[in-house]
């Protein structure tokens, strides 16, 4: 009755880890309880998402490391893992929501979010990449497209493509306040791009010191276009959160991210806490922070405690 924050199976997004095959599962090691699947799996865990209440799911593509290349060619392909899985949940007619992310990572031989020249990222060559790669997305049926690879100017040139090709209604969903962080280990395991990334990602992803840079960054993605922004890692990072649902009033997300599902269940499993409790108390600080929906791995056992409860 004096509760001043609550938390639904409709704040939450699923991530969902896509790969190749038929009728397969296969666990991702860093992540207990977290599975890679393939594209008729995914449609049944639409179902159940949908069944949850569940609003939205985000796809990732565990792509073959024979398809990686320097220039992330695979992203184009309207073919891919994530179009074909988007196609085949849209087909399936299941009332739920597709986010499909835009970047290069899952498909460079480097494992860079952005094209390499030399030792550098090239931003302006980047973002034309990411155009193409986001209207083979809205093609497939993306409702969301989520630009997570932090180039300047992408939301503005990856809109005006949408709206030129007609794709009116597709909304952005931008990663606006993307940090480097040590809590994406466990996501590039389960991307496979753990073993490609040369270097890190410290000249494109913002310093964790800073809190002025990603109001700069949220200001620049709305005034380009974006629908909705999103905060990346969560918990670490709830001041950005706040602050920036506080001072923008747009739709605000924030992404508990593998690092942070990761160390509350093997925390869990050591016998720190009980697991259940530790990450609905997680989840429900996001919402605490303003946060208008929260992407979380642990999305379909929060909603079933939530319909339960």
């Amino acid at each position: 009755m004096v509760a001043e924050n609550v938390l639904s199976p409709s704040d939450l997004i699923w991530p969902i880890f896509v790969l190749e095959g038929v009728a397969k599962r296969e666990p991702v090691a860093s992540m207990p309880g977290v599975e890679r699947m393939s594209v008729d799996q995914i449609v049944e865990s639409a179902l159940e998402a949908a069944r949850l209440g569940i609003p939205a799911l985000a796809l990732f593509p565990y792509t073959d490391p024979k398809l990686r290349t320097d220039d992330g060619r695979e992203a184009f392909n309207p073919d891919n893992l994530v179009c074909r899985a988007t196609r085949a949940i849209k087909q399936a007619a299941i009332d739920i929501g597709v986010v499909l992310d835009v970047a290069l990572d899952p498909y460079t031989s480097h494992g860079h979010d952005g094209l390499l020249a030399g030792d550098e990222i090239v931003n302006d060559e980047t973002v034309s990449a990411l155009v193409k790669q986001s209207l083979v997305q809205a093609e497939a049926g993306a409702d969301v497209l989520a630009p997570s690879d932090m180039m300047d100017g992408r939301i503005g040139a990856i809109r005006a493509a949408l709206e030129a090709a007609g794709h009116h209604s597709t909304q952005i969903m931008s990663y606006a306040a993307k940090y480097a962080s040590a809590f994406y280990g466990p996501f590039r395991d389960a991307v496979g791009s753990a073993g490609f990334l040369k270097g890190d990602k410290r000249t494109y992803q913002m310093d964790p010191a800073n809190t002025e840079e990603a109001m700069r960054e949220v200001a620049l993605d709305i005034a380009e276009g974006a629908d909705m922004v999103m905060v990346k890692p969560g918990m670490p990072y709830l001041d950005i959160v706040q602050r920036v649902s506080q001072t923008f009033k747009v739709p605000t997300f924030g992404y508990q991210v593998s690092g942070e599902y990761a160390m509350i269940v093997r925390a869990a499993q050591a016998g720190c806490f009980d697991c259940d409790k530790a990450m609905m108390e997680a989840l429900m600080a996001f919402k605490r922070a303003g946060a208008a929906g929260i992407l979380t791995y642990y999305a379909p056992r929060a909603a079933r405690l939530l319909t339960e409860s």
